[in-house]
C-alpha cells in the first residue's frame, strides 16, 4: 500500500533537489498526516514533541558538559561554585514542526553558552533532519552523531555528542515501547514508501499506525521500518506488537485492500470491523469509469461520503445511481 497523497504519475517525477532520507521521511509523514487529518504536526503533533525532546535533551547535556557534573551530583570539593539555576522558556521556529516551546537550562553565574540553540536564536536550521534521523528506524548512532557534529562543529566534545545520542535514542525506544490504551475507537494503518540510503538508495516501507482514543484524541501508536514490498505478514507483527503493548480491542480498523490484511486483523482482534479507507474506495471508483467522466463522478460521489447521517447518505447514493446507473 502506498501513500494516498500523490498519484503514481507524480511519484515518478524526479524532485528538483535530492532529499536526504530524513527529509524524505519528514515530507512523507507530514503529507500523510495532512491528508488524513492526523496529528503529526500542529500544536500536539508528534514531530513537535520529538523536536522538543531532542532539543531539551541536547541542551541539558550541554549544561552537564559546561558544569562538569550531572544535575544534583556536584563534587563538594570542586573549585567552581557554579550550579544549575532552573530553566527559562523559549519558543523556536522549525520549518517542519512550526513553533516549538522549549525549556532552556540556566546556570547561576550565567556563563552557559548553548550551541544547538544559541542565545537569541529563534529559527532552527538542520535540527528537523536530526530529529527525524534520531527517531527513524534503520539509522545508526554513528550517522546520528555525524548530524550533531555538523551542528556543533568542534565546540563540543565527542563525549557530549555521544551522551546526547544515547539519551535521545533511549527516549525514542521508551516512546516506541510505551503502554497503550486497552481500547481504541479506530486505528488507521498504512505504509509510506520513502527513499533510504543503505549502501544504495532504495524504496522502503514505513508502517504507520494511528489510533483514535475513546475520547476522540488521535495518537501515533508507532512507526516501523520494513524491507521490500509491503505485506500482510509484516502487518501481523505490527498488530501483535500493538496488542502486546496493551490494546485489547479496536472497534474499527481502517486500511486499504491489501491481500490477506483483513484475515490478519481478525486473528489479532476477532471482533474488530475492518473498513476500507475512503480514499482507496474513491480511487477504486475511478477505475470503473472513463477518464472523461472523472470530474463529474468526483463531484456527484462526494455527497455520499460527506453526508451527515446514514439516511442522507442513502438518499445521495440513490441519486448517484439514478444518474450514473444506466451508463455504468
Amino acid at each position: 500500500m502506498t501513500s494516498d497523497l500523490v498519484s503514481p504519475r507524480k511519484r515518478d517525477r524526479k524532485p528538483a533537489q535530492e532529499l536526504s532520507p530524513e527529509q524524505a521521511a519528514a515530507a512523507a509523514m507530514v503529507a500523510e498526516a495532512k491528508a488524513r487529518g492526523l496529528a503529526l504536526t500542529g500544536p500536539d503533533g508528534l514531530l513537535k514533541l520529538f523536536t522538543k525532546n531532542v532539543l531539551e535533551t541536547a541542551l541539558n547535556e550541554e549544561m552537564t558538559e559546561h558544569l562538569g557534573h550531572e544535575k544534583n551530583q556536584a563534587n563538594p570539593d570542586r573549585e567552581s561554585t557554579n550550579v544549575r539555576n532552573g530553566t527559562r522558556p523559549k519558543t523556536v521556529i522549525s520549518d517542519a514542526a512550526g513553533e516549538v516551546r522549549i525549556e532552556v537550562p540556566r546556570d547561576r553565574e550565567s556563563t552557559f553558552e548553548p550551541q544547538i540553540v544559541k542565545k537569541r536564536q529563534r529559527r532552527l536550521t538542520e535540527v528537523d533532519e536530526i530529529v527525524l534521523s534520531l527517531y527513524a528506524k534503520g539509522m545508526t548512532t554513528g550517522e546520528i552523531s555525524a548530524h550533531f557534529a555538523e551542528i556543533y562543529g568542534s565546540s563540543v566534545s565527542k563525549e557530549t555528542i555521544s551522551r546526547i545520542t544515547d539519551k535521545v535514542v533511549a527516549e525514542m525506544q521508551e516512546w516506541s515501547n510505551r503502554p497503550l490504551d486497552t481500547a481504541y475507537a479506530a486505528v488507521f494503518i498504512d505504509a509510506i514508501y520513502v527513499k533510504v540510503r543503505d549502501g544504495q538508495v532504495a524504496n522502503r516501507p514505513v508502517y504507520a499506525a494511528i489510533g483514535v482514543t475513546i475520547d476522540g484524541h488521535k495518537d501515533v501508536l508507532g512507526l516501523w521500518m520494513g524491507t521490500g514490498s509491503e505485506g500482510a505478514k509484516f502487518w501481523m507483527s505490527v498488530l501483535i506488537d500493538l496488542k502486546n503493548r496493551g490494546i485489547r480491542d479496536v472497534f474499527f480498523l481502517v486500511c486499504d485492500g491489501l491481500k490477506g490484511l483483513p484475515e490478519v486483523v481478525t486473528n489479532v482482534w476477532p471482533q474488530t470491523i475492518v473498513q476500507t479507507c475512503i480514499v482507496h474506495l474513491i480511487r477504486n471508483t475511478f477505475r470503473l469509469v472513463s477518464r472523461r467522466d472523472w470530474e463529474a463522478v468526483k463531484r456527484d460521489i462526494k455527497p455520499i461520503y460527506t453526508a451527515p447521517s446514514p439516511d442522507a447518505a442513502a438518499v445521495a447514493l440513490d441519486e448517484f445511481e439514478e444518474k450514473w446507473g444506466a451508463k455504468h
